[in-house]
C-alpha cells in the first residue's frame, strides 16, 4: 500500500532498492567468478590442462547466453521479488555443491547449472531501475549497480585468496554460497516493485512515473504470460539495436579476460606467487568500479544540461572501448607494475563503457525491456563462451600476448559499431 499523505516530504526509497540491486550484484560476481581464483589449485588437484579450464570458464556462458531470451522474457512476466530470490537460491546451491566435486565433467555441469539460474539476473537489473527511475536519473543507477561487480570483486579477491589458503578451494565455493543463500531471502522478504512497496509515498512515485519510469501496470492483461513469436522478432529487427548487441559482445571480452583468466595470467604467466596475485588483481577491478561510477555520473550530468543522448550516453562508452585496447601494452614490458598499469587501464575503460544497459532503457520497445535486454545480454553473453575457449587454445603454447592481442581488437570493434550502427539515441516502436 502507498503511502498518500498529500504535504508529506517527498520519500527515497529508490535509493534502499537501488542498494539492494548493488549488493545482489556483488554476490552474482561473486559466485561467477570464484572459479577463477580456484583454478591454479583446482588445475593441480584434478590435473586439468589449459585447453579444459578454457572449457570450465566457458561453460558457465553456454547456458547464460542462451537463455537470455527466455530470460528477458520471465523477467517480464514474473514478479522480480519472486523470480529473483528463486534463481539466486540455485544458482547458490550450485555454487556451494562445486566444492564437492572431483572431475572436469561434473565442474562443465555445475557451471552450466550457474548459467541457467544467473540468466534472468541483468534483465531483472535492468527492470528493476527502470521502474524504480526516472530517465535522468538513470545512468547512474546503472552505473551504481554495475558497479558492484567491479567493486565486489577488488575487495573480495584478496578476501577470498586468503579464505581459500586456509580452507583450501572447496571451501571457498561453500562460503561463497553460503552467502548467496542468506541473501536470496533477504530479497524476498524485502523487495516489492514501486507500486506495490508499503513504504514510498504518492510524492515519489509520481517523480518517478512522471519522469519516465516504467511503473507496471498490475492489471491482469498486463500480467498475461502469453509468448508472442513477433516479439522475438521485433527485439533483432532493429539496426540501432544491432549496433548495441555488437557493442556488448566487445565489451564483454575485456570483462570475461577479468572474470576468469586474470589470475591464472598473474600465476602462471607471470610468475606471481598466489596471495600476492590476489593483492595486485584488485587494483584493476577498482580501477573499473571508478570508471563505471564516472561514467554513469558524468553521462547523466551531461544529459541534464542539455547535451544529446548521442553525446551525453555515447561518449563514455567510445572513450572506454578505445582504453580497453591498451591491454595489448602489457605485452610490450615485463615490469609488474607496469603490466598492472596498462590492464588497470584497459578494465577502467571497460568500466567506464559499462553503463551499455542505458541504451536498453532509453532505446527498447517499452513493453519489451526485459526481452530486448535479453537478447542484449544474450550476444554480449556470447563473448563468455568464445574467448575463454579462444584464450585456451591461443595461450596454450605458453605465450599469453596473442590472447591479449585478441581482446583489444575486439574492444576496437565495439568502438565502431557503437560509432557507425547504433545511430540516434530514440526509443523504437
Amino acid at each position: 500500500m502507498i503511502s498518500s499523505e498529500p504535504t508529506a516530504k517527498m520519500t527515497k526509497k529508490r535509493y534502499t532498492i537501488l542498494t539492494m540491486v548493488f549488493i545482489t550484484v556483488v554476490i552474482n560476481y561473486l559466485d561467477r567468478t570464484n572459479i577463477s581464483i580456484a583454478a591454479s589449485a583446482l588445475q593441480e588437484d584434478l590435473d586439468i590442462n589449459a585447453i579444459q579450464l578454457g572449457y570450465i570458464f566457458s561453460a558457465f556462458a553456454w547456458t547464460y547466453a542462451i537463455l537470455q531470451i527466455p530470460g528477458g522474457f520471465a523477467a517480464d512476466k514474473l514478479k522480480s521479488r519472486i523470480l529473483y530470490a528463486v534463481i539466486m537460491a540455485f544458482w547458490s546451491l550450485a555454487t556451494l555443491i562445486q566444492g564437492m566435486v572431483n572431475s572436469f565433467a561434473a565442474l562443465v555441469g555445475l557451471r552450466a547449472s550457474i548459467g541457467v539460474f544467473e540468466a534472468p539476473s541483468y534483465p531483472i537489473n535492468n527492470l528493476v531501475v527502470s521502474r524504480w527511475f526516472p530517465e535522468k536519473e538513470r545512468a547512474s543507477a546503472i552505473g551504481i549497480y554495475t558497479s558492484g561487480q567491479f567493486l565486489g570483486m577488488a575487495f573480495l579477491l584478496p578476501i577470498l585468496t586468503i579464505i581459500q589458503s586456509y580452507l583450501g578451494w572447496r571451501g571457498l565455493f561453500y562460503v561463497s554460497g553460503a552467502i548467496g543463500l542468506v541473501w536470496a531471502l533477504i530479497w524476498y522478504l524485502y523487495y516489492r516493485d514501486p507500486q506495490d512497496h508499503k513504504s514510498i509515498n504518492e510524492a515519489e512515485l509520481k517523480m518517478i512515473r512522471d519522469g519516465g519510469g516504467v511503473v507496471e501496470d498490475t492489471s491482469k492483461e498486463s500480467k498475461s504470460l502469453k509468448f508472442n513469436r513477433s516479439d522475438i522478432k521485433k527485439v533483432f529487427s532493429y539496426r540501432k539495436l544491432w549496433g548495441v548487441y555488437i557493442g556488448q559482445f566487445c565489451l564483454g571480452a575485456t570483462s570475461i579476460f577479468f572474470l576468469t583468466w586474470f589470475p591464472t595470467y598473474l600465476v602462471q604467466y607471470r610468475g606471481l606467487d598466489f596471495l600476492k596475485s590476489g593483492f595486485l588483481a584488485s587494483v584493476p577491478y577498482l580501477a573499473a568500479f571508478f570508471g563505471v561510477l564516472l561514467s554513469g555520473f558524468i553521462s547523466d550530468f551531461m544529459t541534464r544540461k542539455g547535451y544529446t543522448p548521442e553525446i551525453a550516453r555515447k561518449a563514455p562508452i567510445l572513450t572506454g572501448l578505445l582504453l580497453s585496447t591498451s591491454i595489448i601494452g602489457a605485452n610490450y614490458t615485463d615490469s609488474t607494475p607496469l603490466i598492472i598499469f596498462f590492464l588497470s587501464l584497459a578494465f577502467f575503460g571497460n568500466g567506464l563503457a559499462s553503463i551499455a544497459w542505458v541504451f536498453i532503457s532509453l532505446m527498447a520497445p517499452k513493453k519489451l525491456i526485459g526481452l530486448t535486454g535479453g537478447a542484449f545480454n544474450f550476444i554480449g553473453g556470447l563473448a563468455g563462451i568464445v574467448v575463454p575457449i579462444a584464450i585456451g587454445y591461443l595461450v596454450d603454447d605458453g605465450d599469453f600476448a596473442p590472447a591479449l592481442f585478441f581482446i583489444g581488437l575486439l574492444a576496437l570493434i565495439g568502438f565502431f559499431s557503437y560509432t557507425f550502427i547504433v545511430g540516434k539515441v530514440k526509443r523504437v516502436e
